[in-house]
């Protein structure tokens, strides 16, 4: 059965970048967002098992996405994909309760490994 996912970043361009370097072999439906009230919108409506989530985006940034889904206590396995590598960020990501944050641009090999830590692959 295909997992469920959401990339959401506000750049088309990155959001075919993390596409193309998912594992071919990885059994996923996957889905976008523009912004993080689309990415909300994608967790409320089952369709983001995995959220792949950038943090700087219009509307709703992606901090506040990661806010919402710990004060709801969701499920979701968060893996924060930022140019934004301060270490300050990291570790609001981090206490916002997201699994990994990994830097932009995202290796295919990085990204296999931080799936198959969390026990995605």
């Amino acid at each position: 059965m295909a997992i469920p996912i959401t990339i959401a970043d506000d750049s088309a361009l990155s959001r075919k970048t993390i596409r193309r370097v998912l594992p071919e072999d990885w059994d996923v439906e996957i889905h976008e967002a523009k912004n993080g009230i689309e990415a909300l919108e994608a967790v409320n409506n089952g369709l983001a098992e995995v959220l792949f989530l950038d943090l700087q985006m219009p509307q709703m940034n992606g901090y506040e996405v990661l806010k919402e889904l710990h004060d709801e206590h969701k499920k979701t396995i968060v893996i924060v994909i930022s140019a934004d590598i301060q270490p300050e960020a990291q570790a609001l990501v981090n206490s916002l309760g997201a699994f990994r944050f990994l830097k932009k641009p995202i290796s295919a090999e990085e990204l296999s490994n931080t799936l198959q830590e969390v026990g995605l692959l």
